[in-house]
């Protein structure tokens, strides 16, 4: 068994990412059972702007999975560049937690954006209509906004429809169409399905 901690930004993520991890196990098989333990929630400006509270977050996710886990960050990058401030992140986190597997996922823009990836795959789902064109789903800067404009007579509820979302989603369509996701596969592949 290898235990995944993951550190995410937004309640949602807490309920999403499990979700969408355990998916991933169905969808790239690993030979050993991948545990998702309850994610650490982080206020992502608090998170990486204080070195005492950065630290403190991955040392508790290295506690969490133990010494054969895997610590899982999980970011939206809004404004920023995700490689950038994944490759950023992820060697500051080195410094506390280099005796443990580590991987930074910076979702662009936002968590969501993997869902407008796999739009096609939602259509009909808890009201969402999929638009005669679907935008590039890493441009809209605000993702969970395009997702409520598309939704009849409401709007994306971020705790509600995350995860019931994350469990929707066409994999190969978010694959496809989402470079972050490709790398969060990437980073699955390397860490759980390929592990020997």
């Amino acid at each position: 068994m290898i235990a995944i901690a993951s550190i995410v930004e937004g309640d949602g993520e807490v309920r999403a990412l499990p979700v969408l991890l355990r998916r991933l196990s169905d969808w790239l098989p690993a030979s050993e059972y991948p545990q998702s333990l309850p994610p650490i929630r982080v206020r992502r400006d608090r998170f990486l702007n204080r070195d005492d509270e950065f630290r403190k977050q991955l040392l508790l996710a290295a506690t969490k999975c133990g010494e054969q886990g895997w610590i899982l960050v999980v970011l939206d990058a809004d404004d920023d560049c995700p490689a950038t401030l994944a490759a950023a992140i992820y060697r500051r986190a080195q410094q506390y937690v280099a005796h443990r597997k580590l991987s930074v996922v910076i979702a662009n823009r936002e968590f969501e954006a993997w869902f407008i990836a796999a739009a096609h795959s939602l259509d009909g789902y808890r009201g969402f209509r999929v638009p005669p064109v679907v935008v590039d789903a890493e441009v809209p800067r605000d993702a969970k906004g395009w997702l409520s404009d598309h939704i009849d007579g409401g709007a994306y509820r971020t705790v509600l429809d995350q995860a019931a979302f994350a469990a929707t989603i066409d994999l190969q369509q978010a694959f496809d169409n989402s470079r972050s996701f490709r790398k969060l596969c990437k980073e699955w592949r390397t860490h759980v399905a390929d592990r020997v």
